[in-house]
């Protein structure tokens, strides 16, 4: 691993225990690096290209963290809970099977009391739906898999 990189793990490390938080996320020039402190798994996870999944290494010792082609999900812009629905008795935005196209509404994100609607960014046919209605999502979270 280059310095570089392992200086910035370090960083981000630091921000994390400094500010409390329970995981950060930093790309830039293709690299991508998640830091997750541990209070969430006790995992750091090394730098990849953005667009190749690899295999994570952990430290100190828990399961690896998988990472996701981005260009075929549809993912979260926000922190907050999912829902699939625009209430309990209505049906689904989407579901497998469904096509979409790019603006199309498919979800909303709850953030701060506020329902926020998740438009789609790609267009194709919903091949997974990677989240259950009411649960929490991470900012960049895969929400959609569109083939």
């Amino acid at each position: 691993m280059e310095n570089e990189q392992k200086q910035a793990i370090k960083e981000l490390a630091s921000l994390l225990h400094d500010n409390n938080l329970s995981e950060i996320e930093y790309e830039a020039n293709g690299v991508y690096l998640r830091v997750v402190g541990p209070k969430a798994a006790h995992e750091v996870v090394v730098p990849t290209p953005a667009p190749v999944p690899a295999p994570a290494v952990a430290a100190p010792a828990p399961a690896p963290v998988e990472v996701k082609k981005a260009e075929n999900y549809i993912v979260s812009p926000m922190v907050g809970v999912v829902y699939l629905s625009k209430d309990p008795n209505s049906p689904a935005f989407v579901k497998v099977g469904d096509k979409v196209s790019v603006g199309q509404t498919v979800c909303l994100v709850e953030a701060m009391k506020t329902f926020n609607p998740i438009k789609s960014t790609k267009s194709g046919t919903i091949t997974e739906v990677l989240v259950e209605s009411g649960s929490p999502v991470e900012y960049n979270q895969p929400l959609f898999n569109v083939g």
